[in-house]
């Protein structure tokens, strides 16, 4: 607010204006529910032959889905929830993009969810709801791995991460 206050007259309307801009060029995927351009219907990452339709990372936000797109090693399509179920902040699972992620499973004939939510209690209680809509659906129903950073050392990393880096080491 001071910065703007210094600035030109004019500098907070133009300001206004190019937030007004970005906000009427951006839409939202009928089917994946990422960001896309005002106008276009269907993403370029669901719509694109080279990617598998029958495996969806399931994440909250857009940007959990950039993040996932820029390590190179997923091939499948996505799911943007718009959220994570949080009662404390008024967010159930009906305002969130469940009902359409099911439909999706029926009509994509996808045989594998890989929920994508954070390790937060948040991200845990959407992940856990997800799976018990799912219910007897023959779709595999996978998670992010959890446990320690690269490049954390152990005696710095806290007792949960630690935990499930344990719970799920691989064997060599």
């Amino acid at each position: 607010a001071y910065y703007l206050a210094k600035q030109q007259s004019d500098s907070p309307q133009k300001l206004a204006e190019a937030l007004q801009k970005v906000q009427s060029g951006i839409g939202y995927c009928e089917k994946t529910f990422a960001l896309v351009p005002a106008g276009q219907k269907l993403s370029e990452l669901y719509t694109d032959p080279r990617r598998d339709k029958t495996v969806v990372a399931v994440v909250a936000e857009p940007f959990d889905l950039i993040a996932l797109e820029k390590t190179g090693q997923f091939n499948g399509t996505y799911h943007v929830l718009g959220g994570l179920v949080s009662p404390i902040d008024g967010v159930g699972p009906e305002q969130l993009h469940i009902k359409e992620l099911i439909q999706r499973i029926d009509d994509d004939k996808v045989s594998e969810v890989i929920l994508a939510t954070n390790a937060s209690v948040e991200g845990e209680s959407t992940a856990l709801y997800i799976q018990k809509e799912l219910g007897d659906r023959k779709v595999t129903l996978t998670r992010l791995a959890q446990g320690l950073s690269v490049g954390v050392d152990l005696e710095y990393a806290d007792q949960i991460s630690l935990g499930r880096a344990l719970e799920g080491r691989q064997t060599l």
